[in-house]
């Protein structure tokens, strides 16, 4: 049989060692999942404490249960490690690190090259690679290829195999997991797409070819941009509404009731999460090297960027109205994470909203359930969450809704607070006309 052909039936008979490198909010689910399909995963990370935690069949992700670990180590079907070596022994791996932005706007591939890089150093024959790691169109082609194949004088799609899956991982979320979230899968060569689909497919309930890595990588930032775009539109829309004096939440709510031809989007405090605030600039940095304008991108995000501060002048001009000013004044934020019941913080418009209102002299306290403890490395603060909410609601001067957990009794902060500024709608109907509530 030909390479090929070998390692597609121990991929389907799951006799083929898989590897995982990156065991964060995508890597992990994805090792339970192939775990939980009869395959022997062995997850990677140079985070010591991820993989402890792991090999004592605990979770730190909520939504990878703690008993699915248990059970998949003392099975026997998953193992963590920090030591990379284990590759030479591994027939499919699985790059699913981060993908952040650097601070001029342009693209953080170091830890998509620093994992290439140790995957390259244990590369044979007979492997399947796959990147999740969102990024911008051409990364596999042009960045994994030459260091895991031609570096080692290995043909790709013969001697081994590449691909590219973006990842869809939406935390929180229980409807659509990792198993029945449909995976695109683009391989470098149709003989990677074949390989690479067929390991998936041993785990994933759908996978959907495309015809190139570049087209898979390309559907993820369409994906994100799609939503970046039209959020972009709704807080553009609450801006305009709140000038001509309409309430931006009723108008949605009533184009959301035409069945056809509209999807809702609400609008908020700022982008918050990996994937929205970030991706879209990834493809918009892409074209730039083709002396192309990415506009519809660049003035969404010059928008969604911009929400945090007009949120705080808004609750500045509120306070004002009411005989107050915000210099001075205690203001409670009720909400750290970037979107509701998860403990994520990740680019999520509290931390700005945090800081903005600390440059205007406001002594800010916050409160999340899922997040204890703030450290915002950039701008060099931290703060713990307050441990009574309801004494710091009655405390506060203003109470800031910047994250709609559900488990807030909103009528009890309501009723306890001076001034409220909603800026998620989750105090609804109650709140609409209330005049102890400014709603976004």
């Amino acid at each position: 049989m030909t390479t090929k052909e070998t390692l597609i039936k121990k991929l389907e008979n799951k006799t083929a060692t898989i590897a995982i490198l990156g065991l964060g909010y995508v890597g992990l689910p994805l090792a339970v999942v192939f775990g939980e399909a009869g395959f022997h995963v062995t997850g990677v990370d140079p985070d010591s404490r991820k993989v402890d935690s792991l090999k004592k069949g605990e979770s730190y992700i909520p939504d990878v249960k703690t008993e699915a670990v248990a059970k998949l180590v003392n099975s026997g079907h998953f193992t963590a490690t920090t030591d990379f070596s284990i590759l030479k022994e591994m027939d499919a791996v699985s790059i699913c690190v981060p993908t952040p932005l650097r601070q001029t706007g342009d693209p953080d591939m170091s830890f998509i090259i620093s994992a290439t890089e140790e995957l390259g150093k244990y590369m044979h024959k007979g492997m399947v690679v796959v990147l999740e790691s969102t990024t911008y169109p051409g990364t596999t082609r042009e960045v994994l290829l030459p260091k895991l194949g031609l570096e080692h004088n290995l043909t790709v799609g013969e001697d081994w195999f590449l691909a590219f899956s973006p990842e869809r991982v939406d935390p929180g979320r229980e409807d659509f997991t990792t198993i029945n979230t449909p995976k695109v899968m683009g391989g470098i060569t149709e003989a990677c797409g074949e390989v690479a689909s067929a390991w998936y497919q041993g785990a994933i309930n759908i996978v959907h070819r495309v015809s190139t890595a570049e087209a898979a990588e390309m559907s993820k930032l369409l994906e994100n941009t799609f939503r970046m775009i039209n959020i972009g539109l709704v807080n553009e829309l609450a801006i305009m509404c709140q000038r001509l004096d309409v309430d931006v939440w009723e108008v949605i709510d009533a184009a959301a009731s035409k069945p056809f031809g509209f999807m809702k989007f609400t609008p908020g405090p700022g982008l918050g999460g990996h994937c929205i605030p970030i991706d879209p600039l990834y493809l918009s940095w892409k074209m730039k090297s083709f002396h192309y304008n990415a506009r519809f991108i660049e003035l969404a995000s010059e928008i969604n960027t911009n929400m945090p501060r007009y949120v705080v002048s808004r609750i500045l001009e509120a306070m004002n109205d009411r005989g107050a000013i915000l210099h001075g004044s205690k203001v409670l934020v009720l909400g750290a994470a970037y979107k509701p019941d998860i403990d994520d913080v990740r680019e999520s418009p509290a931390l700005d909203v945090i800081g903005l209102l600390k440059q205007k002299g406001a002594l800010v306290e916050y409160h999340d359930p899922y997040i204890p403890h703030i450290h915002h490395e950039h701008d060099g603060w931290q703060m713990d969450s307050v441990s009574d909410v309801m004494k710091s609601v009655r405390e506060a001067d203003a109470v800031v809704i910047v994250t709609n957990h559900k488990q807030y009794d909103y009528t009890a902060i309501i009723e306890s607070a001076k001034f409220v500024f909603d800026s998620r709608n989750a105090t609804g109907k109650l709140g609409k006309n209330h005049e102890k509530v400014e709603r976004l």
